[in-house]
Order: structure tokens, then sequence, then C-alpha cells
């Protein structure tokens, strides 16, 4: 190992530098979530449990602000689709 090394043309920060529209937090989880999460990423083939994790609190958005009429009748239809 050198005894001196050149930094003078270094940058701080990370390495990998955030995609625009994305936030690193720090965040805790139970284990059985992280789990859960990552054993559907590896039954589906590969990919990103984080993404996963993503999707689901998006899909949870969407709901949230969907209508009851709207939820009542999206619900009634996937039950009527699993009764036939």
């Amino acid at each position: 190992m050198r005894k001196q090394y050149d930094f003078s043309k270094a940058k701080r920060g990370p390495v990998v530098a955030v995609p625009a529209g994305k936030t690193r937090i720090t965040i805790r989880l139970d284990d059985d979530i992280i789990e859960w999460f990552k054993e559907q990423v590896e039954e589906a083939g590969g990919g990103n449990y984080q993404s996963l994790i993503n999707a689901a609190l998006r899909e949870h958005m969407k709901q949230v602000q969907e209508p009851l009429e709207k939820t009542l009748r999206r619900v009634l239809r996937e039950e009527l689709k699993k009764a036939s």
C-alpha cells in the first residue's frame, strides 16, 4: 500500500447516484415482512424486493384514494370471478 494517495480529483458522496424521483431513507420493517417480500422476488425468478415493497405501497395508495363505490365494484368483480 502506498504511503500517500492523491485525492485532489476525488468527489465526495455516494459512488452510485440516486435516480431522479427516488429518495434514500432508512426505515425499520419487521423481519417477517422483509422475508416475505424477498421470498416473493425469489419465487418470481429474481428482481428487487425494495421495488416490490415500493409497488405494494403504491397500490395501497391507489386503493386508499379510490372512492367507496369503485372499491365495492372492484371487490365484487374479484369475488364473482373467484366463484365462477
